[in-house]
């Protein structure tokens, strides 16, 4: 296994890809939906009570649609009509007021949004990852994260895809060429060894 965990909680934040009310609907592999939120919802307690920034990311069309439609390609996914309540975070997230809400239109959390620039203004250096799709949200985050310098912890059981294969991919082939694998207690440990 790979070596110890150290976090500088002052340089580091814990990103949320798409836990919401539709997307947390759909059959996920190899951890169903509700064991992604329950470790991400761990994630998320350990690291408020060392202060640290959270960023809680959802996916939303913008309200004339124009944003939903997509290039067309081989398994073209398009939104014909849009409810509400589809990007809503999930309850078990828990937001909190210091919390920041990102509104993503796409699968990556950087471009579009204000992500880039509310984790420089706080001098962040690292990211923690977690969410729906391993091999969406959360990769396409991951790219854009590399390629802006900044250094990442994914977290393989928080966050998981339609298929094994899909989720197994990522973590396999990408994910160790742009930072650190780590499951939910190796994350855990590490962030309570810090508070106590």
């Amino acid at each position: 296994m790979s070596n110890k965990l150290k976090i500088n909680i002052e340089k580091t934040a814990i990103i949320v890809i798409d836990l919401q009310k539709g997307i947390t609907t759909i059959p996920t592999e190899p951890y169903t939906s509700k064991i992604v939120i329950e470790n991400a919802t761990k994630l998320l307690k350990a690291a408020r009570k060392n202060n640290m920034h959270v960023f809680l990311v959802h996916v939303t069309p913008s309200p004339d649609m124009k944003d939903a439609l997509r290039p067309q390609s081989e398994s073209s996914f398009q939104i014909s009509s849009y409810n509400p309540l589809w990007s809503e975070f999930v309850p078990e997230l828990d937001i909190q007021p210091s919390d920041f809400l990102i509104t993503k239109h796409q699968w990556g959390a950087f471009y579009g949004t204000e992500l880039d620039l509310q984790l420089r203004r706080r001098e962040i250096t690292t990211i923690i990852l977690c969410g729906i799709a391993t091999n969406f949200g959360v990769e396409s985050t991951a790219r854009f994260a590399y390629e802006f310098g900044f250094n990442q912890i994914f977290v393989s059981d928080a966050m998981a895809a339609r298929s094994k294969e899909e989720h197994e991919f990522p973590l396999k082939y990408i994910f160790p060429r742009l930072g650190l694998i780590r499951t939910t207690d190796e994350v855990l440990k590490a962030l309570t060894q810090i508070i106590n």
